[in-house]
C-alpha cells in the first residue's frame, strides 16, 4: 500500500502576473499542498488547510492591508496539491512529504514525539517493569503502550504494581541473605528476591502475573478474582467473598487507566474510519465513500476509500418525529428505484437505486481490508515513531473533538466486520452535517 505522498498529486504552474485566474481555479476544500520555486534545490513550502484556495490567496496574492504577513508569490512557480477527507489524513500526507525531504527531522517540524510505553523486562532474571519513550522493537511485545503521557504510563505503572509483588528497585540483583532489603520487603509489597525472601519459581510466578496483566490489560487477574469471589459467595463465605469483591474493584480502577489501544506494541492493530476526501453534494448526491486506515506493523497505511452505495444512511439534518436520537441503521435499499417524483430532493443520503444486501457490503469491506493487508516493506525508525504518534495524537483527543471511528481486532484476531458497516455508516451521515470554511 502507497503513502499518501506517494498518491498522484496535483499539479498546477503559477505565474505571479496571473496569480488571481490561477488561485480562482483551486477548490476550497481540505488539503495538503507544496508550493515549488523556481529553483530545483529550493526547499518547498509544506503545509495543510482547510480551504485551499483561502490559504494560498494570502500566500500568494500580495496584500498591502498587512505588509507582515508571509508572501511567496515571487518565489512560486509550481503548486501541487492533494485534497483529503480529514485532518488525520491530512497529517499523514504532511508527515509523508516532509520525511520525504527532511528524512528523521520531518518528526521535530512536526512535533511527533515517541510515546510512552510500559516496558516489562523479562530477559531480566529477576523481571521488573519500567516506563520508556524508546521500547525496543526486539523485545516489541514486552512493550505496552502507547499510552496519553508519561504521566499516564507511570501511574499506570504504580497502580498495577500495587496489584503484585514485583520488586520495583533497578539494580542487578545478586540474590544473597545479607542482603539488607528495602523498605517495599518490609512493607510486605515485594517478594524481596535480593535476600532469597522467595525462591525463584515463586518470583517467576509473579512475574509471570504481571506480564499477563499488562498483556491483557488486567483481564488475566479480574477473570480470577471474579471466579474467586462467586465461588466464596456459593460456598456462603461472605466475608471471603466481600474481600475479593473490594480487590476486584482495585483491578478494574486499574484497567480504567489503561484504555483498549493500550496493547503489545508488536501485536497492535487498528483499523481507522474517516470521512474521504469525496464529499457529497446536494446535486449529484453520488454514495459518500469512507476512508479507510490501517495500523499494523507498526505503520499506517490507506486510505482506501469504502463506498456507501447501497446503505441506507439516517440524515439527523432531516429530523426525527422521534423524541429521542435514533441509533445509526444500515438496511438494504429497494431493488427498484423510486419514481423521481417521489425522490426527495433535499435528502441525498436516502437516494440510490441498486439493492445491496448486507452480505454484500460485508464482503465489500472484507475487500477494502484485504487491500490494506497486502505485504509491504519493514518500516524505517522514522516511520513508526511518526505513525505511531499520529495514531496515539488522535486517539486521545477528547471524544468530541475526534472525528472517525476506530476499531480492534477481537480475541481470535478478526476484525468485527458488522461493527464496522456500523460505523462508516456513522462517519459518512457525518459527511451530510455542515461544514465551515477556514
Amino acid at each position: 500500500m502507497e503513502s499518501p505522498a506517494a498518491s498522484t498529486m496535483q499539479s498546477i504552474a503559477f505565474d505571479p502576473a496571473h496569480a488571481k485566474a490561477t488561485l480562482a481555479e483551486l477548490p476550497q476544500r481540505q488539503a495538503v499542498f507544496a508550493l515549488y520555486a523556481a529553483e530545483a534545490h529550493a526547499e518547498p513550502y509544506i503545509g495543510r488547510t482547510p480551504n485551499l484556495r483561502g490559504r494560498l490567496e494570502r500566500l500568494l496574492q500580495p496584500s498591502p492591508k498587512h505588509p507582515r504577513r508571509l508572501q511567496l508569490a515571487g518565489r512560486v512557480r509550481r503548486i501541487e496539491y492533494r485534497l483529503t477527507g480529514s485532518e488525520f489524513e491530512s497529517l499523514l500526507t504532511q508527515f509523508s512529504l516532509l520525511e520525504d525531504i527532511y528524512g528523521p527531522k520531518s518528526l521535530e517540524r512536526m512535533h511527533l514525539r515517541a510515546p510512552a510505553f510500559i516496558r516489562y523486562l523479562g530477559g531480566n532474571p529477576y523481571p521488573r517493569i519500567v516506563v520508556t519513550n524508546k521500547p525496543s522493537q526486539r523485545e516489541a511485545d514486552w512493550a505496552y503502550g502507547p499510552f496519553a503521557s508519561r504521566a499516564a504510563a507511570e501511574r499506570f505503572a504504580e497502580e498495577a504494581l500495587k496489584l503484585f509483588l514485583l520488586r520495583r528497585c533497578t539494580d542487578d540483583l545478586d540474590p544473597n541473605p545479607s542482603h539488607p532489603g528495602c523498605v517495599y520487603s518490609e512493607m510486605k509489597m515485594c517478594l524481596a528476591p535480593c535476600y532469597k525472601g522467595c525462591t525463584d519459581e515463586r518470583y517467576a510466578e509473579e512475574a509471570t502475573a504481571v506480564e499477563n496483566f499488562l498483556a491483557t490489560r488486567g483481564e488475566s487477574k479480574l477473570v480470577t478474582l471474579q471466579a474467586q469471589r462467586e465461588a466464596a459467595s456459593a460456598n456462603l463465605e461472605f466475608e471471603t467473598a466481600a474481600t475479593l469483591h473490594a480487590q476486584v474493584q482495585r483491578v478494574e480502577a486499574v484497567r480504567a487507566l489503561a484504555p483498549e489501544l493500550v496493547q503489545p506494541m508488536g501485536q497492535l492493530r487498528a483499523v481507522l474510519l474517516q470521512q474521504a476526501a469525496a464529499e457529497p453534494t446536494a446535486t449529484s448526491a453520488p454514495a459518500p465513500e469512507v476512508a479507510v486506515f490501517l495500523y499494523e506493523q507498526g505503520r499506517l497505511r490507506g486510505p482506501v476509500g469504502f463506498s456507501t452505495l447501497g446503505m441506507r444512511i439516517q440524515n439527523e439534518r432531516s429530523g426525527s418525529s422521534s423524541l429521542f436520537a435514533q441509533p445509526m441503521a444500515l438496511e438494504p435499499i429497494p431493488e427498484t428505484p423510486l419514481p423521481a417524483s417521489d425522490t426527495p430532493n433535499t435528502d441525498p443520503s436516502a437516494e440510490a437505486s441498486v439493492k445491496a444486501p448486507r452480505g454484500v457490503l460485508e464482503a465489500r469491506m472484507d475487500a477494502v481490508l484485504s487491500q490494506l493487508t497486502q505485504p509491504v516493506g519493514t518500516p524505517s525508525a522514522v516511520v513508526r515513531q511518526a505513525h505511531l504518534a499520529l495514531l496515539k495524537r488522535w486517539y486521545y483527543r477528547p471524544e468530541a473533538r475526534r472525528p472517525g471511528e476506530i476499531f480492534f481486532p477481537d480475541s481470535e484476531g478478526h476484525w468485527p466486520v458488522k461493527a464496522l458497516l456500523r460505523g462508516a455508516g456513522r462517519v459518512a451521515a457525518a459527511a451530510f452535517a455542515p461544514k465551515s470554511l477556514g
